[in-house]
C-alpha cells in the first residue's frame, strides 16, 4: 500500500503572490501625501476586522475614503496593481502531483481571485481568512486547515515568522 501524499500548506501573500501590503501603503502615502503614521494607525485599526470578514470590502474602502479623502476606485486599482503571481504559483500544478496542496492566507478573497483562478483545480483546500472568519495566528484558522490534511507528513511555508508558532503547536 502506498503512503498518502504529503501535505504542502502555502501562504498566499509573500509565497504564491506578492506581499502587496507594504508596497500599497507606501505608494498611498506618497501619491496622496498622507503621513505614514496615520496610514499605519488606520491599517492597524481595520486589519483584524478586514482579514476576518467582519469588515466588508466595500466598508473598508468607504472608511478609507472618509479618513483620507482619496478617490476610492483609483485607490483600489492601486492596491490591485501590486498583486502579482510569484514563481510558486506556476509550480503548484507540478507540485500537486507529489503533494496535497493547501492555501492558508490572511487575505480578502476579492483581491486575490485572479491569482487563485488558475490554481484552484490543483488545491485540496483553500482557507482564506475573510471567508474563514478568523486569521493567522489564531488557532482556529490552523484547525480549519488541519481538518483538510490527509498525511502526517506536512510542510508549511509562510513568509511571516509569527505564523509558525501555532502551526508547530498543531504539529
Amino acid at each position: 500500500m502506498m503512503s498518502p501524499k504529503p501535505d504542502l500548506i502555502l501562504d498566499l501573500a509573500g509565497v504564491v503572490a506578492t506581499n502587496f501590503s507594504p508596497f500599497f501603503w507606501e505608494a498611498l502615502a506618497s501619491k496622496y501625501n498622507i503621513p505614514k503614521k496615520k496610514l499605519h494607525n488606520f491599517k492597524n485599526d481595520v486589519r483584524y476586522d478586514l482579514w476576518t470578514g467582519q469588515l466588508e470590502e466595500r466598508e473598508f474602502w468607504y472608511k478609507m475614503g472618509e479618513e483620507f479623502c482619496i478617490p476610492l476606485k483609483e485607490t483600489k486599482q492601486l492596491l490591485l496593481s501590486f498583486i502579482h503571481p510569484l514563481p510558486a504559483s506556476i509550480e503548484i500544478r507540478n507540485w500537486s502531483e507529489y503533494a496535497n496542496i493547501h492555501i492558508l492566507s490572511n487575505q480578502r478573497v476579492e483581491w486575490v481571485e485572479p491569482i487563485l483562478r488558475p490554481i484552484k483545480g490543483y488545491l485540496k483546500s483553500l482557507t482564506i481568512s475573510s471567508e474563514a472568519g478568523c486569521c493567522k495566528p489564531q488557532p482556529e484558522i490552523y484547525a480549519k486547515v488541519k481538518m483538510e490534511l490527509k498525511s502526517k507528513n506536512i510542510l508549511y511555508v509562510d513568509d511571516q515568522e509569527k505564523n509558525f508558532n501555532e502551526a508547530r503547536t498543531l504539529g
